[in-house]
């Protein structure tokens, strides 16, 4: 599905310095995977998302997609960012719609889909609200329904729960999980908090402090579908403990 090969990425700052902010990474996503990628402030996790999602330039390496090289955005992809980026003069179903009318697709032909989504991600009887009406979380779950209308093959989450309180970042996680389950979508999320990684993944990708390089990726086991109750088993506190050890306490969430 995702093929990165030899990935590097450098910036060049105003005095003439150079940060080398990934260093090459190797990496296959398989489809239908959901892989998560954890790593402390500044590894270059963001970095990685937005040059697979073909909106940062990379320095060198290759990226492919179903075989197809990745150096600008694409219909095979949708992002869900860190903010959901809602426009606040549009309703829920508006918001949603966006995409289509960018890519000029039929509206009403899409209308259904929209509808479909809406139900998928909890806003039914929110069609008609604007963002202003809506909680943090509701538009987070505008923004995904957003990310899947044009049916991409390939979800990229860039810490998307990260401003949520804990009790609603739990149940946006289950959710993620059944929305990913009943789409059947390829999916990669970067995250901060080491439990998420944990509960989300197939696979999970580490990453060292900078220059990002990946550590470890770590093959998760636990059952699916995957229940809050799980996170105070021995086994899920063993691959926590497997991650922490690469970080000690370096800006990463428990």
């Amino acid at each position: 599905m995702i093929s990165v090969r030899a990935l590097n990425k450098t910036y060049s700052t105003q005095d003439g310095k150079t940060i080398n902010a990934l260093s090459n990474i190797d990496l296959e996503i398989r489809q239908g995977e959901f892989v998560t990628v954890v790593g402390p402030s500044g590894c270059g996790k963001t970095t990685l998302l937005k040059i697979l999602a073909g909106i940062l330039r990379k320095s060198s390496g290759e990226i492919r997609v179903n075989g197809n090289p990745i150096d600008k955005p694409s219909r095979q992809l949708g992002v869900v960012f860190q903010e959901p980026l809602l426009l606040p003069w549009r309703t829920v179903m508006e918001n949603i719609m966006v995409p289509i009318e960018v890519q000029k697709k039929g509206v009403a032909i899409h209308k259904e889909a929209a509808e479909r989504l809406i139900g998928i991600v909890g806003l039914r009887g929110f069609e008609q609200k604007y963002p202003n009406e809506l909680s943090g979380g509701m538009q987070q779950r505008v923004g995904i329904a957003r990310s899947l209308i044009h049916d991409p093959d390939f979800l990229l989450m860039d810490e998307p729960f990260g401003a949520l309180d804990a009790m609603t970042r739990e149940q946006m996680n289950l959710d993620l999980l059944d929305i990913w389950n009943k789409r059947k979508k390829t999916a990669l999320l970067v995250t901060h908090s080491i439990s998420e990684a944990v509960f989300l993944a197939d696979r999970i990708v580490v990453m060292s402090p900078r220059p990002g390089r990946i550590a470890e990726v770590i093959e998760v086991t636990l059952p699916r579908p995957r229940t809050l109750e799980m996170v105070n088993s021995d086994e899920f506190g063993r691959y926590v403990a497997r991650v922490r050890r690469y970080f000690g306490s370096q800006g990463l969430d428990s």
